[in-house]
């Protein structure tokens, strides 16, 4: 019952964080502090890991600015294979990815983008979340933040790996990540390994205007800065 109790309690800091009127990092953080009040050996370790990442310099090599976008061709939620150039020739480019539908903060940065698609839609921009999980897990996560936008399928994280954004989450992650949440059944696979959840502004031409990768996964790029920068890219 306590177990039901706390879970419970993290849920309606999840909902209360969805439904703040505030820029998506400090969304972001009250899910971070939910956790640290919940569960101080998770947190604890969700620092050393973020520590390992950042001296081992992860998602620095990944493309930058200024260069193309390397192209992909992956299957959307329905199964209908969706490459970078189809994309493109309707406009310019959201391109994020997530770490799966189990991610609270996952859901907090998709949920931030649906609420301006409109405004998305005016710049003529075009929104892609790529994540590592199956079909079904896609789906789940597309219907659960209201998305009208594309949820594509990156098995064994082959996409990320090409741009230097897979990580492993570490031994000490997948032991205690694997008390509550059956990762390899939701990629496939039990390589354990992740996207660090960066996200893309590629405009039509193919070349990335401006990116966010930063190996701590409680931080995303902010919603007034992705459409700052679809706006440049037009």
């Amino acid at each position: 019952m306590a177990a039901d109790d706390q879970a419970m309690t993290f849920e309606q800091s999840v909902q209360a964080a969805i439904e703040l009127d505030a820029p998506l990092n400090e969304r972001l953080a009250v899910v971070a502090a939910a956790v640290r009040r919940l569960n101080s050996e998770f947190a604890d370790a969700v620092e050393r890991l973020v520590e390992r990442l950042e001296k081992q310099g992860a998602g620095a090599m990944a493309p930058s600015p200024g260069e193309a976008m390397p192209g992909f061709l992956l299957p959307d939620d329905n199964g209908r294979l969706v490459s970078l150039a189809e994309v493109l020739n309707r406009g310019p480019a959201v391109i994020t990815f997530q770490r799966g539908h189990w991610c609270p903060y996952c859901r907090l940065n998709a949920i931030g983008i649906v609420e301006v698609q409109r405004e998305i839609d005016e710049l003529g921009g075009q929104v892609v979340a790529i994540m590592p999980e199956r079909r079904k897990f896609t789906k789940a996560m597309k219907v659960l933040v209201g998305a009208q936008f594309p949820f594509l399928i990156d098995m064994d994280n082959g996409y990320a790996l090409s741009l230097n954004l897979a990580i492993w989450v570490g031994a000490e992650m997948e032991r205690l990540m694997g008390l509550g949440l059956d990762i390899p059944s939701y990629q496939g696979n039990s390589s354990w390994f992740m996207p660090i959840p960066a996200t893309f502004i590629v405009g039509t031409d193919g070349v990335i205007r401006d990116r966010f990768v930063d190996p701590d996964y409680r931080r995303r790029m902010d919603i007034d800065d992705l459409i700052a920068a679809l706006r440049r890219a037009r």
